[in-house]
């Protein structure tokens, strides 16, 4: 027992020695953790996320952690579903699964606000080039402009499977999409109302004509797979996954696998991949100058998404004559549904007779598209090139 005691006080003492000698930024590391537990358990920011994302960058910054070894838990998860992305393709599943395009079928045209949505990546890959990253780092960077987690992760960490990005690049840019995604309700407001007008604000819009018959949305997951694997195969895997899950949704004959993918397999795969992610935020590897330009390219991103989606809902308030509340846009980025629900409550801000969440949940669902054809068109280009 005695043995023991002084084993472990031996451990205890060369715990302290490592921190003293080189652990400043682990400890940093250790009180980024403590910063996302505050924000998701007492402020409710993307909890499913933050806290285990949190707590595997806890495990990854204490002295002598071996989580991250060849052998350790987290290493072990890492390679099991993030080397491979599986974790990620089973998350988008469920999203698939969660997700009712009906909306976006009874009117079509929305999905040009998913397009514009998309803008914040291109310009954001463009300033990313410019400012020294390479072409694999750029991409991965500007995907945050998707707002969409898992396809960050996804891209992420195909690039940095092939060792074209450093593996610690990965947890700093899923970090920075989550927490973008939270902060979506802070950013996109005081960007609608600069660029709206009072009165583009307070445009009424009729409520969706049309009914989508069973069959069609039947039909639209497959159209869209067989569109996707054509036009950008590489981004197959992406598209293909949510697109099961709606399919799966839609046929309504395998109610017991829809109910698992919303539920077991994607809280399953959210925890584990937010494990494997922290477990990359090692100290010494995650604190360095990318980190910071990581952080502030991504908020480039969601700022120009949702520019260039309310940009185009400006323009198509002036083409239809006033019939186009230019809010709507907004919803064209990808986190879903929490951009429509926020242009619901920003128009009854100015008109309570608004009720814009039909239009701007069509418009939302073609930013989930959007913003995975966009990866997928990227990653089909860079194969074209050699690069992957």
């Amino acid at each position: 027992m005695v043995d023991a005691l002084l084993s472990g006080l031996s451990a205890l003492a060369e715990g302290a020695r490592h921190l003293a000698s080189a652990g400043g930024p682990n400890l940093i590391m250790i009180a980024i953790a403590a910063t996302m537990f505050y924000l998701a358990i007492a402020k409710g920011v993307e909890p499913l996320l933050l806290l285990p994302i949190g707590f595997g960058c806890l495990l990854a910054n204490l002295p002598l952690s071996d989580v991250m070894d060849a052998d350790g838990v987290l290493r072990t998860l890492y390679d099991f579903g993030i080397g491979n992305e599986l974790f990620p393709l089973l998350i988008f599943v469920g999203i698939g699964s969660m997700t009712d395009f009906t909306p976006l079928l009874a009117n079509p045209k929305l999905l040009l606000f998913g397009a514009a949505g998309q803008l914040g990546i291109f310009l954001t890959l463009i300033v990313a080039l410019a400012l020294g990253f390479t072409k694999e780092e750029a991409v991965s960077v500007a995907m945050i402009g998707a707002c969409d987690g898992p396809t960050v992760i996804y891209v992420a960490n195909l690039f940095a499977g092939l060792e074209k990005i450093p593996t610690a690049m990965v947890g700093a840019l899923a970090v920075a999409a989550y927490s973008y995604m939270a902060l979506v309700p802070i950013l996109q407001p005081p960007i609608m109302r600069l660029l709206t007008t009072k009165k583009e604000r307070a445009t009424p819009m009729p409520s969706v004509k049309g009914t989508v018959s069973p069959a069609a949305r039947i039909a639209f997951p497959i159209v869209v797979t067989i569109i996707t694997g054509i036009i950008a195969p590489k981004g197959l895997p992406l598209m293909g996954m949510i697109m099961l899950g709606n399919f799966m949704k839609e046929t309504g004959v395998v109610t017991r696998l829809t109910k698992a993918s919303e539920n077991e397999i994607a809280n399953i795969s959210t925890l584990f991949l937010g494990l494997a992610i922290g477990g990359t935020m090692n100290g010494p590897d995650f604190l360095k100058t990318e980190t910071l330009m990581v952080f502030g390219l991504g908020l480039l991103a969601i700022v120009v998404d949702t520019a260039g989606g309310v940009l185009l809902g400006k323009l198509w308030y002036v083409l239809s004559g006033g019939k186009v509340n230019p809010l709507v846009g907004a919803a064209g980025i990808s986190a879903y549904p929490m951009a429509a629900r926020l242009v619901q409550a920003e128009g009854q801000r100015w008109n309570k007779q608004n009720f814009l969440l039909m239009h701007a949940m069509g418009a939302n669902t073609g930013g989930q598209i959007g913003s995975v054809m966009a990866a997928a068109i990227m990653l089909s280009v860079l194969k074209g090139l050699g690069v992957i």
